[in-house]
């Protein structure tokens, strides 16, 4: 029996507030991986978060403070 099943399986917060994130799509038969792909994107502090993964909100509402956003926001402006 075929299956699919995502899991972000890695996570990453860079130094300006910017959230990497990566999921592992495996496709499994019967129970054994065999085959994999992977999907990135990046979350930046200021970003609305629905949608996001349980973690990744959890990290944002930690690491996006005030300060961070401000200052990643007028990084992008200059």
């Amino acid at each position: 029996m075929l299956e699919e099943h995502s899991v972000i399986d890695q996570i990453t917060v860079l130094e300006d507030g910017q959230i990497q994130v990566r999921r592992a799509d495996k496709v499994l038969r019967d129970g054994v991986e065999i085959a994999k792909t992977y999907h990135r994107h990046v979350v930046g502090p200021g970003d609305d978060l629905a949608g996001e993964d349980e973690k990744v909100r959890t990290i944002a509402v930690v690491v996006h403070t005030p300060d961070v956003v401000q200052a990643y926001l007028a990084a992008l402006a200059d």
